[in-house]
């Protein structure tokens, strides 16, 4: 069995897995439209995190696919099912491996529908990059979660525009006043 990375998992690994894939999956784009009130905000001051949302046959979401060994299955989908527990469900996709040599396969990824109680919908980048700059909860600042997603999808796909992504990092910087000749220095791993 095989799970998808495409938001803290790309960065953020808490269970056993025996290999790592870099790679995408059609169909989907990757936008911060998920409400956080269990890792990256509270109730009442809730973050904000990525999910999936419909896109075309053109689209692609870059992020880590990771083997999950048979003996860890059970362990591991329990994990995850609680971990992502804020409205995201399980459904299988498939995956295409960015490396040409490697045949696609089907994986598990975790999507929160807009039917769920945690679904923030969309909003204009500034009032995202506000909420983010403004949220911590239990796992964290929402400003960690998005630098470091933006890092890891830098360092993983460098060739990849990720204009959500990088446009609401960009804004949470100037928000901060954020050196971006230096982003190491403020890394928050």
């Amino acid at each position: 069995m095989w799970v998808f990375g495409y938001g803290s998992l790309v960065w953020k690994v808490d269970f056993p897995y025996d290999e790592r894939v870099v790679g995408f999956i059609k169909g989907f784009q990757r936008r911060f439209y998920q409400h956080s009130v269990d890792h990256r905000g509270i109730p009442g001051k809730p973050g904000r995190v990525v999910t999936l949302i419909p896109g075309d046959e053109t689209d692609q979401v870059y992020g880590i696919a990771y083997k999950i060994n048979e003996h860890e299955q059970a362990s591991v989908i329990n994990h995850l099912d609680y971990r992502e527990k804020g409205g995201y469900e399980r459904t299988p996709i498939l995956f295409y491996p960015k490396d040409k040599n490697k045949t696609p396969f089907e994986i598990i990824i975790y999507v929160a529908n807009n039917n769920n109680p945690q679904y923030a919908g969309p909003a204009d980048v500034d009032s995202i990059a506000n909420q983010i700059v403004k949220s911590v909860g239990p796992s964290g600042t929402n400003v960690e979660y998005i630098f470091n997603l933006a890092k890891a999808m830098r360092d993983i796909a460098p060739e990849v525009n990720d204009e959500h992504l990088f446009t609401i990092e960009k804004r949470v910087q100037n928000l901060l006043k954020f050196d971006t000749s230096q982003p190491a220095s403020r890394s928050l791993n």
